[in-house]
Order: C-alpha cells, then sequence, then structure tokens
C-alpha cells in the first residue's frame, strides 16, 4: 500500500496575521517542523505544496474576488468597496503580507492531494482546513476555501459519494453551503453549540444530505468516542462514500482560547484512526486552532497514526527543542506546563455522555438518504 503523503510548505514560516490576531502563531511550520525532528516523514512522502492559479480558484470563488484578493496582497492595501464587497482587511480578515498567496498555496495543497488520491491513499494537508470562505468574500479568518475547491476536484473526477466530515470547533458553514444543492457530498460537522458562525443547527440538513451535531460547553472524549461510535461511523457505513475528507481543526482541544470545548488530542487521533479503513481515499485537513503547542502537538500526532507510528510517551531532545522555540503572547503562553513541551500525546480527558450526546447521535442517524450507488440503480 502507498504510504500516507504529507502536503506543506515554507510560506507559513513567519507568517502572521498581525501581533493582536489569534493567526499571529506559527502552526503549519511548527507541526512540519516537529514531524520532521521525530523522523516520521521520509523523502519520498513530502510534497511541496503548489500554488493555486487563478482559474483552479474559480472554480468556486468568483473572479472579482480572486482579483481582489491578489490586489489586496501586491498593494497592500484594500479599498473600502473591497473591504465592504469581499471583507478583505475588515470582519477579522486583515491584509497581511501573504493575503493571496498563503491562501492559494492552502488551496493548491488540498487540489494537489484530490489528484494524488484519485486512484486511492491517505494525504495529509495541515495548511488547509479553511472552511469558512464563501464565494465572493473572506470570513472567519479564511479568504479561500481549499476544502471545497478539493472536493470539487474529487468530484471532477467522477465521484459521485463523498464524505465531508468536520471537527473544527466552529462549524463548517461554507463548506456546507457549497454543497447544500448537491447530494454528492454528505457534509458532517462537530462544532461547540452557540459558538460563531452561529449556524449548523441540529434541523440544517441541506435537503438531507448534511448532519450537524452542536455539542455543549465542556464536550470530553467520552462524548466524541459516543458520536463517533453511535454516529460519525454507522453514518458512513451506511453510505459507503468513495472519499472521505476530515478537516480536523485542532480549536476543539481544551487549551484552545476561542473554544469551550474539552477534547484532548487523543480524540483527533481517534477520528483520524477510525476512518482510515473505511476510506479509499482520504484526505485530512488543518483548520482552526490558536494555541501553538496544542496545534502542532495534534496534527504532528494525526500524522503519526495515518501511518500506523506509536507516539513515545517523551520526546525526544530534538522535537523538545522545537516546542521549547514557541512563544505565546496570551497568559497561558507565559507559564506553558511541561507536558507541552515534553510530550505529544495528552493525557485522556473522559468524562460523563450527557443525555444530549446520545440525542444527536440519535437524531444523525434518522431519515438518512439512501446511498448514491443504491439510488443510481434503482433509477435504472
Amino acid at each position: 500500500m502507498t504510504p500516507p503523503i504529507l502536503i506543506g510548505s515554507e510560506i507559513y514560516r513567519g507568517s502572521t496575521y498581525g501581533p493582536k490576531h489569534p493567526l499571529a502563531i506559527p502552526r503549519v511550520s511548527t507541526t512540519l517542523d516537529l514531524i520532521r525532528a521525530m523522523a516520521w516523514v521520509r523523502a519520498e512522502q513530502y510534497r511541496d505544496s503548489p500554488l493555486a492559479t487563478p482559474e483552479q480558484l474559480t472554480r468556486f470563488h468568483t473572479r472579482d474576488y480572486v482579483a481582489a484578493l491578489m490586489r489586496a496582497e501586491a498593494e497592500q492595501a484594500v479599498s473600502a468597496e473591497a473591504r465592504a464587497r469581499h471583507h478583505i482587511g475588515a470582519h477579522g480578515n486583515p491584509v497581511y503580507r501573504e493575503v493571496f498567496r498563503r491562501p492559494a498555496t492552502g488551496a493548491g495543497g488540498t487540489i494537489l492531494a484530490a489528484a494524488l488520491t484519485a486512484r486511492g491513499g491517505v494525504v495529509h494537508v495541515p495548511g488547509g482546513g479553511t472552511h469558512h470562505g464563501m464565494p465572493d468574500r473572506a470570513s472567519g479568518f479564511c479568504y479561500l476555501n481549499d476544502a471545497v475547491l478539493g472536493l470539487l476536484a474529487w468530484l471532477d473526477q467522477g465521484l459521485t459519494n463523498i464524505l465531508y466530515l468536520d471537527i473544527d470547533a466552529h462549524h463548517g458553514d461554507g463548506v456546507e453551503l457549497a454543497f447544500a444543492e448537491d447530494p454528492r457530498v454528505f457534509t458532517v460537522s462537530i462544532h461547540e453549540a452557540g459558538r460563531w458562525p452561529h449556524t449548523g443547527r441540529v434541523e440544517d440538513r441541506a435537503g438531507g444530505h448534511a448532519r450537524n451535531l452542536p455539542v455543549p460547553d465542556g464536550f470530553n472524549d467520552s462524548e466524541m468516542d459516543w458520536l463517533l461510535r453511535h454516529a460519525v461511523l454507522p453514518l458512513i457505513r451506511h453510505l459507503r462514500p468513495q472519499a472521505i475528507m476530515l478537516q480536523c481543526g485542532a480549536d476543539a482541544v481544551e487549551e484552545d482560547p476561542l473554544s469551550r470545548l474539552s477534547l484532548s488530542n487523543a480524540s483527533h487521533r481517534a477520528v483520524a484512526a477510525a476512518l482510515l479503513p473505511l476510506a479509499p481515499r482520504l484526505i485530512v485537513l488543518g483548520g482552526g486552532g490558536y494555541n501553538p503547542w496544542s496545534v502542532a502537538r495534534c496534527w504532528a500526532g494525526v500524522w503519526a497514526t495515518l501511518n500506523g507510528i506509536a507516539i513515545p510517551p517523551r520526546l525526544p531532545p530534538a522535537a523538545e527543542a522545537v516546542l521549547r522555540g514557541l512563544a505565546w503572547s496570551r497568559a497561558a503562553g507565559r507559564n506553558p506546563p511541561e507536558h507541552w513541551f515534553t510530550t505529544l500525546a495528552d493525557a485522556p480527558r473522559p468524562g460523563p455522555v450527557r443525555a444530549e450526546i446520545r440525542e444527536l447521535a440519535a437524531q444523525t442517524l434518522r431519515d438518512l438518504p439512501a446511498p448514491p450507488e443504491a439510488v443510481a440503480s434503482s433509477a435504472a
């Protein structure tokens, strides 16, 4: 079997949304450094992410928006009209040095991942997962929607039955909206209830081929395991998708400052591990995550899981040096706990499985559509 592929880029190193922005932190570069320090990636497993072309981007985004994004990078400024129309330089989406090239690199990586998995396989794109991007505007720190572009690339290959699973703390609104009228893509989002963008209600089902699981504060490992075993995996076995895309945002981990969920990074690894035997094609993206230690430790651990690599209880000196080299301006970063430097796997965070979690699982499996293949065969 072909080993998993890791797609990255040096564009993320030193790139920042600005000193006071949640994305002032290094994430993808630290993840890649940590993976390399662990000697977890061979040369033939790594691909440098290409820059998506304007033609590729306009498969989903409007030409005017792509042009405005390119102009914002070239001029390092944006007109009042573009700010109002495209939300560039507004609503948490600043103009910064690589405001076009960085998201276009993420998009290029996910499009490449779809090409690399045309005949099967596993690809990890930690720079992907910008699931809030809209056709004509930036949203939620996301300028381009690489997940949508990757899913479209799979559809362009002739796939007709794809599952998109999003475990970011924030609802994957841009992806759900993009495929609201396309039953070939079934979207599932597990996210914090009441959290921005304030979408993704249980009753929102996009004509039957979407499921939203808004979870309460304090959502723990036991509850994620319940949803995985009693909702997600039964759904996948019912639909039998030809390909699965996992948006693996790390902001649902307890140490993240932008959510109130309480997962350990073991939950992210458990989801990835559970999908592996059920996905003829699997793309694992990054996503949210605003604590540099918890993000890098989470995504590096996911890469280890995709490769069947056991995570040691204590990191070797080279990996520890990567984590000790980080800094974070928030209060939690001024005196980080020792295990953020010396370990990669969090201690499990079990807890009670609340009644609302059990009900979410049950609701997920109600009134499921027939798998697309079954619909096609019955029509014939």
